[in-house]
């Protein structure tokens, strides 16, 4: 059996020894996130027993603050608990921790850790520098390190933030979570050096946060009657669903957080996303309702009515006691997903837009100037008070509030655009921050998602201020992960989602790009999974998962299966379809696979196999032929490698946004393959991943035509397929076209689209995503 990488072992577990009956333990500073200089030398090192104190400054109640949290740390890992004590500034401190400030640090969260045989200083230019520099000290310590003395090598550690934001994300309206729990997320923000937490109090499904002037918010706003089963699929559990945080309970909340200084930014969505609201005081919607808390999710017609001068008055009210919670210099007011639809028949809003001189234009219409006047409003509202706005990226729909923040959350092009106007911009792009995503593309053993394919290494390889120039990106304060809630309804599950690509994420703000490598990272990661796992956290673990990665080789016309572990684990395939066992070929080298293929792989170490990964391979006539389409492309975001995706010899999993799929939304897709000569054909054939809970559809009408020069087609067969009609349905299905055998050199095939979402859906009318993976052609 192949031994673990010793690297690996080293960063994953302390070296124990044994000196004068104690058993010693070493640390090891290959921490996450990785500090910015780290200078190790062969001087001695300094031994951490229980009779070492931790001293800090007399007179200085944060450092002593900071003194209690280090004691707590190192207790959690030793058992023993050091002495604090307060000293004069200029006490020599030997053979102690010492907390200090220094004005010499040039950033306010900056840090230095020296270590030597005397003693540990850490010091910050301020005690929020002081606290990192203690977070760093924590995590180099081994996490289970029972009465040990721990060895800790001399080293200098001068280390800041890269970002001055650096967020996490939680929506409790969807799903709620008790107030320990928001501590416990507190303290995970402390352990990866985050500074601020998004907390998103309201939405359709729930109004979470008491207002006292409005305590039908709380009285009906937040209890919905039941809720519905996975994807929208009409079916409802019937059980009431509720909670709430008493206005006393979100200032615990606020200092608990403030006390580790972290910035809580709450957040009250609008003028959408406010069926709760709407539920509890109907007169402040379009309609009058009836309105409902609503059981499902999705976006809804029903906002708040614009025109409303008193549904006007109830957001600055709310805004007044939200303000009076919480003092952080942001309150996100949302802006995100807000039909225009009952603003354009609506009197008084139609009101509102002549009285104010809305316009529309050739990129905006009037009532998106009616949302931008909203925003606009409270934007001023809140200034007065001191206080600025950040808004989801819609906000850019219009004419953005002049001092808002934004969120970019819809990719990256967003916070680009933004940053470019000289908006702030704080970067949270689904494509790398939407921890409610799946976080493997094999999802049969996964917890339900709302779909996507977010694996920690693509987490890890986000730039935020990519595309932008130096005075541009001087715009990006930083980023953030989201984690909205729909299928999150456990306190296990919100861990399992955010461990450890909350690590990855901690890099990407902390750590300067340069410095960033993700398989080191990935062996620090070991290091940091054994804290994990001794504080009983539900962190996921694929990135012990066996690494796959399958490339179309056109010029070779095959397909290059290359693999990898993070600890070199020996790695076992087949191509039958068999499962691997360690008598089946050991892979030593990228794998070519030049035929059909069931392939299977697994990685085989002493605690038993990895996960197992599959592909399935499909040669047929078609395979990595010139291929075009001339008509629809892809969606950009659903692009990937392009059209020889569609004829790459590769099948999709049920995972729409792994790169195997093409996502199209614009209209029935028209594809011509070139198969380089006159060839003898009968069957055309191709795939598309149905999932209606996420509004895609499958194919309704395969169409085939044939021709010898690209120019005259003749049509050969043509077959209409039912449109899908079941709001659950989940799975990968096929259509097939067959046809008396005919010779062609070109094969146009035309794949009708679903027009419309069915009736009784939550996109209902809505146009779906067609997503499609090969097109066989025999």
């Amino acid at each position: 059996m192949r031994k673990l990488n010793q690297a690996l072992l080293a960063s994953a577990l302390s070296l124990s020894v044994l000196s004068c009956g104690n058993v010693q333990e070493e640390a090891s500073y290959q921490v996450i996130p990785l500090p910015q200089e780290v200078s190790l030398s062969q001087a001695a090192p300094f031994k951490l027993t229980k009779g070492t104190p931790i001293v800090y400054p007399e007179g200085n109640a944060l450092l002593q603050r900071n003194a209690e949290f280090l004691a707590d740390y190192i207790n959690q890992a030793t058992g023993y608990k050091p002495e604090m004590k307060a000293v004069a500034p200029d006490s020599k401190n030997n053979g102690a921790i010492a907390l200090a400030l220094d004005s010499s640090i040039t950033n306010k969260e900056g840090y230095v850790l020296k270590t030597t045989a005397d003693g540990i200083c850490i010091s910050g230019q301020t005690e929020n520098g002081v606290f990192y520099g203690i977070q760093t000290l924590r995590k180099a310590i081994p996490a289970e390190a029972k009465g040990a003395d721990i060895v800790l090598p001399a080293v200098e550690i001068k280390d800041e933030p890269r970002f001055g934001y650096r967020g996490m994300h939680l929506d409790v309206s969807r799903h709620f979570f008790p107030i320990e729990f928001i501590k416990e997320y507190i303290d995970l923000l402390a352990l990866h050096n985050m500074n601020t937490f998004h907390w998103h109090l309201t939405d359709d499904q729930g109004w979470r946060i008491e207002i006292k002037k409005y305590p039908k918010l709380t009285e009906v706003g937040s209890q919905r009657k039941c809720t519905v089963i996975g994807h929208n699929s009409g079916k409802y559990d019937d059980t009431p669903y509720g909670g709430f945080y008493t206005q006393e309970q979100a200032r615990e909340i606020v200092k608990y957080a403030q006390e580790r200084y972290i910035t809580v930014i709450p957040e009250v969505d609008l003028p959408g996303h406010m069926l709760a609201a709407l539920a509890a005081y109907p007169e402040f919607g379009c309609t009058g309702g009836p309105y409902e808390v609503s059981p499902t999710w999705g976006i809804f017609d029903d906002v708040l009515c614009v025109g409303n001068e008193e549904t006007m008055q109830f957001l600055e009210d709310v805004m007044d006691e939200i303000i009076d919670i919480f003092p952080s210099k942001y309150v996100h007011i949302g802006g995100d997903e807000s039909p225009r639809t009952r603003w354009e028949k609506c009197p008084k809003c139609q009101a509102r837009i002549k009285a104010e001189g809305l316009k529309a234009d050739k990129k905006h219409s009037a009532e998106d100037r009616l949302q931008s006047y909203c925003m606009t409003r409270i934007e001023k509202h809140l200034n007065e008070k001191g206080r600025q706005i950040i808004g989801w990226d819609e906000i850019l729909e219009g004419d953005v509030a002049p001092n808002a923040t934004v969120m970019s959350w819809r990719g990256s092009a967003g916070g680009i655009k933004a940053a470019q106007m000289g908006h702030n911009v704080v970067m949270t792009p689904n494509t790398f921050c939407y921890f409610d995503y799946y976080q493997t593309d094999q999802t049969q053993d996964e917890p339900d998602a709302i779909g996507g394919y977010l694996p920690v290494e693509k987490v890890y390889s986000f730039e935020p201020t990519a595309e932008l120039n130096e005075e541009q990106a001087k715009h990006i304060l930083g980023a953030q992960a989201n984690l909205w809630t729909e299928y999150i309804p456990s306190t296990q599950q919100v861990e399992y989602m955010i461990l450890p690509r909350m690590a990855a994420l901690a890099e990407v703000q902390w750590t300067q790009p340069e410095k960033k490598d993700y398989q080191q990272f990935t062996q620090r990661l070991v290091k940091l999974m054994k804290l994990y796992q001794r504080d009983g956290r539900n962190y996921a673990k694929h990135v012990f998962d066996l690494k796959a990665n399958f490339a179309p080789n056109a010029e070779k016309k095959s397909v290059t299966a290359t693999l990898s572990t993070i600890d070199n684990a020996p790695i076992y395939y087949t191509l039958d379809g068999s499962t691997p066992t360690a008598s089946s070929q050991a892979y030593s080298a990228p794998v070519e696979i030049n035929q059909s293929a069931d392939f299977r792989a697994v990685a085989i170490r002493p605690e038993g196999s990895s996960k197992l990964v599959e592909k399935k391979i499909s040669f047929n006539k078609a395979t990595f032929c010139s291929i075009e389409l001339p008509d629809v492309k892809p969606a950009p975001k659903y692009t990937y490698a392009g059209a020889i995706t569609l004829v790459d010899g590769m099948k999709g999993t049920d995972s729409y946004s792994n790169g195997a799929w093409l996502g199209f939304i614009d209209g029935d897709v028209t594809a011509v393959i070139d198969l380089g000569q006159a060839t003898n054909i009968q069957r055309v054939a191709t795939d598309a991943l149905v999932d209606m809970g996420s509004w895609i559809a499958g194919c309704t009408g395969l169409t085939v035509s044939v021709s010898a020069d690209n120019k005259n087609f003749r049509q050969v067969a043509s077959q209409d397929f039912p449109a899908d009609t079941d709001f659950t349905k989940k799975q990968v299905e096929n259509y097939e076209v067959t046809f008396e055998p005919t010779e062609a050199r070109y094969v146009k095939v035309v794949i009708k689209r679903t027009p419309a979402l069915p009736k009784g859906h939550a996109g209902e009318g809505k146009t779906p995503y067609l997503f499609i993976d090969e097109i066989e052609v025999e």
